[in-house]
Formats: C-alpha cells, sequence, structure tokens
C-alpha cells in the first residue's frame, strides 16, 4: 500500500519483562511499504513519542523508555490512544530526480529507507545545496553511489 499517513488505534501499554512496550496492532508492511526498520515519530495519548519498531516474529512494537513512561504517567495496563507515522523524509516525498534515482536502485534505496532520520535529511541536504543542476546531478550520482556501499554519511 505505501500510504506515510499516520496510523491511530487503542491500545493498552504492556510489560514483558524488564520493558514497556505498545504492541502495533498493523502490518507496517503492508500500510508504510516494505523497510528493514521503521523509524516513527507521533504521540501516546497527545504526548509526543518518537523510536524505531522493534519486532519479534511477525509482530512490531514501541519500546518506551523509563523516562518516558515516568515523565508521562502511562504505566502496564493504561489504555491509550496512539498515533505514528514513518518519521523523516520518505522516498515517496522527495524531489523527482532524488526519488527516481532511489527507485531505480532497490538495494540503495532500502538502505535510505533504514538509516535513522539525521542521516536521510543530511544526504537529501547535500544535495538540495547545490546550485547548478550539473552538480545536483553530480551528488544524487555521488549518494547513490555511497548508499549502495551502505554508507551512513558522506
Amino acid at each position: 500500500m505505501n500510504n506515510q499517513s499516520p496510523q491511530t488505534f487503542v491500545t493498552q501499554v504492556q510489560q514483558e519483562g524488564n520493558f514497556i512496550l505498545i504492541a502495533i496492532p498493523f502490518a507496517p508492511r503492508d500500510v508504510w511499504g516494505p523497510k528493514p526498520r521503521y523509524h516513527v515519530t507521533g504521540s501516546i495519548n497527545g504526548c509526543p513519542v518518537r523510536g524505531c519498531l522493534g519486532v519479534q516474529g511477525n509482530n512490531y512494537f514501541l519500546r518506551l523508555g523509563a523516562a518516558w513512561v515516568r515523565d508521562n504517567g502511562y504505566g502496564p495496563g493504561s489504555e491509550v490512544t496512539v498515533c505514528l507515522a514513518p518519521e523523516g523524509p520518505q522516498a515517496d516525498a522527495l524531489a523527482p530526480d532524488l526519488s527516481q534515482a532511489l527507485a531505480n536502485d532497490s538495494a540503495a534505496q532500502a538502505f535510505f529507507d533504514a538509516l535513522p532520520t539525521f542521516y536521510r535529511k543530511n544526504y537529501i541536504r547535500w544535495v538540495e545545496s547545490a546550485k547548478r543542476p550539473e552538480t545536483r546531478a553530480k551528488r544524487i550520482s555521488e549518494m547513490m553511489g555511497l548508499l549502495a556501499a551502505q554508507k551512513r554519511e558522506k
């Protein structure tokens, strides 16, 4: 489906061992498209949250840190409304030339999609800062080579 829109659901905060988590009631792969990792941002009962979804078998979850739980007052058994969306620039929201370059190399695109937001933004800023079309094209080519080599940054 590859819809990058936020997903909202009501669930209970769970505890498994020493971890506090939110079970994700949908398959991110089906909703947001296949990626090696899902970095997300959103809110739980209006409190901001971000992180990387964990996976166990076919089940996804968002682990909540102890400070987040303490500062927001939600613990195991609390019913919460969760709204999550993919974090940072997504390949389908990029300039057409960048999007096309990524679409032409599935391995580089998969690596780009799995990068934390910071690294994706740095690549995009570097390409977007080119003043001349030929410089931009050269940077896109170089970016694709770096992504194919699984380099997080230039």
